[in-house]
């Protein structure tokens, strides 16, 4: 398949317009078209019908549509790499991570590789999982630092490999000036209040142990700021539960933090494609790997 008819593709299904693709590549609009047509013979199924004055992709254009968008990121990822392999001496690297990895681990991984190979230039990005994975996928980025709650929690990702770094403790958060008749670290003990749920998978793995506790939470407010949580707990107004970097990258005085027992996450590194790795990408894992290996300290229940 034709790398500039891939691109028409792509451009048809982002914009969502035969007229505005044309646009966004500087192409005429019959040039998008004939693109759109040699493609359809190059492939043997239809990719697109008519609607009115306009094209729709049809199932197969945008299953297609979307394998282009990852294609042509990764060829352009190649290039770069290809021109930068002098040694590490030149080129980019693009990570994403989730806020808390981007507080804590990630900024002291990010400055020991720039100090080991100052020519390389790093951008980061702030991304939940599923978002990360969908920008390594298309090329918007070579890392992803990811997480996931224990092996119940394994999500199947087309072409990505996925290699744990750390294991991240959770913990209970309360209110510190509130006393609980029950045990601070059995989650049942808070079954009457209202709780402070925070990114779609932290929230489903919450639900999840409370459930395993005997009760589904009140869900009262809806945040996946680690700031926001511990101020919202602090004046009172729910309870929550936090992972263990969050509260090493902020601590709020007026929050109690209790450490449950058996609960814990997985932080993970991700990258995309095959077992050889581009020389940046391999250096940027090298440094994570060896930073993550030493023990960290965890924050302390009280």
């Amino acid at each position: 398949m034709d790398f500039a008819r891939l691109r028409a593709l792509a451009a048809v299904a982002r914009e969502g317009s035969v007229t505005a693709a044309a646009e966004s590549l500087n192409y005429s609009q019959p040039t998008i078209s004939h693109h759109l047509a040699r493609l359809e013979h190059e492939v043997g199924v239809t990719l697109t019908t008519r609607v009115g004055r306009g094209l729709e992709l049809t199932q197969a254009g945008r299953l297609l549509a979307a394998r282009a968008e990852e294609i042509l990121g990764q060829l352009e990822s190649a290039r770069s790499e290809v021109a930068a392999y002098a040694g590490l001496t030149a080129g980019r690297l693009r990570l994403a991570a989730f806020p808390s990895a981007l507080a804590t681990i990630v900024p002291l991984a990010t400055a020991r590789f720039a100090t080991l190979y100052p020519a390389i230039d790093v951008a980061l990005t702030e991304a939940e999982p599923p978002d990360a994975i969908t920008t390594l996928r298309s090329g918007e980025v070579d890392v992803a630092v990811v997480f996931r709650h224990g092996e119940a929690e394994t999500p199947a990702y087309r072409d990505v490999t996925a290699s744990p770094v750390l294991s991240e403790p959770l913990y209970v958060v309360t209110a510190a000036a509130r006393r609980w008749s029950g045990e601070r670290t059995n989650l049942a003990t808070y079954q009457g209040e209202r709780w402070i749920g925070g990114c779609d998978r932290c929230r489903t793995h919450l639900l999840a142990s409370c459930e395993r506790a005997g009760f589904r939470p009140t869900i009262g407010f809806e945040t996946d700021d680690f700031v926001a949580t511990q101020a919202l707990v602090a004046a009172g107004l729910g309870v929550s539960t936090l992972p263990g970097l969050a509260l090493r990258a902020s601590r709020n005085p007026g929050v109690r933090i209790d450490r449950l027992p058996g609960d814990a996450r997985v932080v993970e590194v991700a990258t995309y494609g095959g077992s050889t790795l581009p020389v940046a990408t391999a250096a940027f894992l090298d440094v994570l790997k060896e930073l993550t290996a030493h023990p960290i300290t965890w924050p302390r229940s009280g």
